[in-house]
């Protein structure tokens, strides 16, 4: 049994992939939670949630359920200030691609996501991203819309653009998979927690 889970997890370390997701201001924790559910399925390990405006709250307590238990499986950093996230994002050398609908966005299928450090960033239910996060932002992405409403739910819309961020990396046949020396910290750690 132990060995089974051994190579369960060792299986998930190895499927992961570089990159971050970074959710601001997200007021839902259930909707935080299908988004978690969603970067777990695709490789996505890390989640930055940025509490600036919108009341903080545990997100390995709260919604947990909605995740599916994915959120047990993720690495979660919050952060009190846009600025502050960003900025940590830049000086560790990430894209930070932000989902707006804004004149200067391009469509995220016609935008190059391949960079090996990638943070996709996306923004309140009902306000969207910040200006902070359009001004600090290295990319402006978003999905075209066939019918009369606006835009997708956030948990939906992050889905189809972490899809879209993995579909580019398996087409550009480069490896976005954790460092070695990275894997083996991680295997330690969910073997150790879990």
């Amino acid at each position: 049994m132990e060995l089974d889970r051994q190579e369960k997890i060792r299986n998930l370390v190895d499927n992961r992939q570089t990159g971050i997701i970074v959710l601001e201001d997200v007021w839902d924790p259930h909707n935080i939670q299908a988004v978690v559910r969603t970067a777990d399925g695709l490789g996505f390990g890390k989640i930055y949630l940025i509490f600036e405006k919108e009341k903080e709250f545990d997100p390995k307590v709260v919604g947990k359920a909605s995740s599916s238990s994915a959120n047990k499986w993720v690495e979660y950093k919050i952060f009190r200030s846009s600025k502050e996230c960003f900025e940590e994002l830049k000086k560790d050398g990430y894209e930070i691609v932000v989902s707006v609908l804004d004149k200067q966005a391009k469509e995220a299928s016609k935008t190059d996501l391949t960079a090996k450090k990638i943070a996709l960033v996306m923004g309140n239910e009902h306000k969207g991203v910040s200006e902070t996060a359009k001004l600090m932002a290295d990319k402006k992405i978003y999905i075209p819309m066939k019918g009369m409403v606006e835009s997708f739910n956030i948990s939906v819309a992050s889905a189809l653009l972490m899809y879209e961020v993995n579909k580019q990396r398996e087409q550009s046949n480069i490896s976005y998979g954790l460092e070695e020396e990275e894997k083996e910290v991680l295997v330690k750690k969910l073997l150790w927690q879990y």
